[in-house]
């Protein structure tokens, strides 16, 4: 009996079992650890756990044996360029991901090794009952608006947002389909064909494009599967009386729990039949394209492709993304779309260059179109080939859904690809299939499995070490925006509770930062709030973390000359404004932060002249206009005054009534001979406020104009 079959292998599956079904299902009831952090430490922990069972099997055997198959060379490419981008590109980045490739790695790995025909199966349900699991959540959320997991967009499951949610839910339905045909007990029939539709249902309440593109590119596949190895699958030895009822069942749940109206606040009157529709639908109405998230995706796009064109061979590095998009998408985008491409191949091309990541990605697809002629192929009767079809159109809405997003660097979907790609590579060894990347056993000796346990050893400590450390610094980064945010609300009404809840924040903010300080999703929120609170110090110390690690982000540079000019730091600002005009030439904003640099850092009568000639040449920007307003005010120039704020309600009127507000309270300030231009400007602001807050305009006249009104 091999190591493969005996029962380390038994083991093994199960303990991979238990974490595919806890990754989906497991989440945070509160946003002091983020979602995918908890679930990547679940993959990491439960990958981990894996190997020792695998290792532990091994200890009575005279030598180690170690299957081994090319697809594994994949992962360790990509790692090993990751690691070596760590040199010259952003550090932090690359090392995670590094650690992603070397998780995923490890775990299609450990696959190869423990994979049997007799334990496939535990894998396939583990899979189906974290689906199901994460299903019963976000149907929770979607009909009975449940709260215990905080989201961005419901509904999301343990998952964050609704669209990893629906990303991970069509990758897993294959192996639930899978699990219903294999279902020979006939009580067990019916409630197996209803969870599959459950699990459709919830799919469709998200909504989510690419994942229903995706179900629909992968439905005529399961057909085919299930139809091509009944022979092989316990449905084909099912009764037609049987069939007809698991039929009528599906059916009649999607239909039935499809109609069913939503309770959520975001989707209140919907039901996951019309939400589905309607979102596939938008898809070719021409606005999407132009207004909608197309829009915004395709500008990231366009702009990756020039990040590619712009270093084809060696990428900018391994998860440095984030860091040089800004400078690929024009100088008057307002800020980096986002952290992630939302397409893995060309976020993949733009980091990892042609050579590795379009090598990457060439043999992945080679080796995927020989795997499924391969499967083709194969025997009917052959006891590997409905599991083979299986992954393969799990990976075929993977492929789909990363179109879209970025399904390969989250914790649920990135396991799935790892899973399925090593179900493939160890059945093409069981198999003796061509094209299959080469393979093999090897047998080490006795000291190789001593090594190996010392190795697992210190990769248990480091992950340990990691997962805590990340955790402490999420936890203690969001509670000191917790604490901020407290600080802000009582800043009026209390001032000392303000001032307890401010400082504990940026006590906290401060552990935080000592432990990560590249975490810029979310250093950013504290520091926007430290600004609105008043304290430019912490607020520049913060953004001077961010444009340390992102010192491409032009609102980072333009948020640092307000900090330092507000701290009256002349040298500071207008360095902070050098970068900003590196990024920005020329740009309203660029022009704006300028004058704010010299009007708080003694030089303003050069600000006013600046002003005054940027407001005649037709420089308009919210910055610009405020500081017209502020400098007016200061400089007693009225004229600049009532400029910058006429400009101000005419360029946005949804502040025309605030704007005429401000300049009528301006005129009344200034004393005799200004009463007329006063009354003119709160008569203008009375007419542009909306109907509902007239009364409450006429409240904040003062009372010898309000009279007049």
């Amino acid at each position: 009996m091999t190591p493969a079959d005996s029962g380390g292998s038994r083991a093994v599956t199960g303990v991979l079992a238990v974490m595919l079904a806890l990754v989906p299902i497991a989440g945070m009831p509160s946003e002091l650890v983020l979602q995918d952090t908890l679930k990547s430490a679940i993959v990491s922990t439960g990958t981990l756990a894996g190997l020792w069972v695998w290792w532990w099997a091994q200890r009575k055997q005279d030598y180690l044996t170690i299957q081994w198959h090319g697809i594994l060379l994949l992962p360790l490419a990509l790692m090993a360029y990751a690691l070596g981008s760590m040199l010259w590109s952003h550090t932090y980045l690359a090392g995670v991901e590094a650690a992603r490739w070397a998780v995923l790695g490890l775990l299609m790995w450990l696959v190869v090794q423990a994979a049997h025909p007799g334990h496939w199966m535990r894998l396939v349900w583990g899979i189906h009952w974290g689906a199901v699991g994460a299903s019963t959540w976000a149907a929770a959320q979607f009909w009975g608006n449940l709260e215990w997991f905080p989201q961005a967009a419901a509904p999301a499951s343990t998952f964050a947002n609704r669209n990893f949610f629906a990303e991970y839910a069509v990758c897993a339905l294959p192996f639930s389909v899978l699990a219903l045909g294999q279902t020979s007990k006939p009580a067990w029939r019916q409630p197996m064909a209803l969870l599959v539709a459950f699990q459709v249902v919830a799919l469709m309440a998200t909504g989510t494009r690419s994942a229903l593109l995706a179900l629909l590119c992968i439905t005529p596949a399961l057909l085919l599967v299930l139809w091509r190895y009944r022979s092989q699958l316990a449905w084909g030895q099912w009764s037609k009386r049987s069939l007809v009822a698991v039929l009528i069942v599906g059916v009649i749940d999607v239909l039935a729990l499809g109609s069913l109206h939503s309770q959520h606040p975001e989707s209140l009157g919907q039901n996951a039949l019309n939400r589905s529709w309607m979102r596939a639908a938008s898809m070719a109405e021409k606005t999407e394209y132009v207004e909608g998230s197309f829009s915004y995706r395709s500008m990231m796009w366009k702009g990756t492709a020039r990040m590619l064109m712009g270093e084809p061979w060696l990428g900018v590095g391994a998860g440095a993304w984030e860091v040089y998009i800004p400078l690929f998408q024009g100088p008057s985008a307002d800020e980096e779309p986002d952290y992630y491409a939302h397409n893995e191949y060309l976020q993949l091309l733009a980091e990892y260059g042609l050579p590795v990541g379009g090598g990457v990605l060439a043999v992945l697809l080679a080796y995927l179109l020989a795997a499924a002629r391969n499967t083709w192929r194969l025997p009917l009767s052959t006891p590997d080939a409905p599991l083979r079809a299986i992954a393969l159109t799990s990976l075929l809405a993977l492929l789909v859904v990363s179109l879209a997003g970025f399904p390969w660097r989250l914790a649920g979907t990135g396991a799935l690809l790892a899973i399925c790609l090593g179900l493939l590579a160890c059945t093409d060894r069981r198999l003796v299939l061509p094209d299959s990347l080469g393979g093999g056993t090897r047998h080490l000796a006795f000291g190789a499995r001593t090594l190996m346990g010392a190795g697992l050893v210190g990769a248990s400590l480091l992950t340990l070490s990691i997962a805590v450390q990340a955790m402490r610094a999420e936890t203690l980064i969001m509670r000191s925006i917790y604490a901020l945010n407290q600080a802000e609300r009582r800043k009026t009404s209390d001032p000392s509770v303000s001032e307890h809840w401010h400082t504990q924040g940026v006590a906290l903010l401060q552990s935080g930062l000592a432990i990560n300080s590249d975490y810029r999703k979310l250093i950013s929120i504290p520091a926007e709030q430290l600004a609105s609170l008043g304290d430019w110090r912490t607020t520049a110390a913060v953004l001077e973390s961010i444009a340390h690690s992102r010192p491409h982000i032009a609102n980072v540079w333009s948020n640092l000359v307000r900090a330092h000019a507000e701290l009256g730091q002349a040298e500071p600002a207008l360095a902070a404004w050098r970068e900003l005009e590196r990024l920005q030439p020329n740009t309203p904003r660029t022009r704006a932060m300028e004058l704010v640099a010299l009007s708080r850092t003694g030089h303003e009568e050069e600000a006013v002249n600046k002003l005054a000639a940027y407001l005649d040449q037709g420089v308009v920007e919210p910055d610009l206009v405020l500081l017209a307003y502020s400098l007016g005010q200061r400089k007693r120039q009225w004229a600049l005054v009532e400029q910058g704020l006429t400009l101000r309600a005419n360029t946005w009127p949804d502040t025309a009534a605030d704007s005429y507000f401000r300049l009528g309270k301006v005129f009344a300030d200034a004393g005799k001979g200004f009463e007329d231009r006063a009354l003119a400007a709160f008569q203008r602001g009375l007419q542009a406020a909306p109907q509902g807050e007239v009364s409450n305009y006429r409240r904040q006249v003062p009372s010898p104009y309000r009279e007049q009104l």
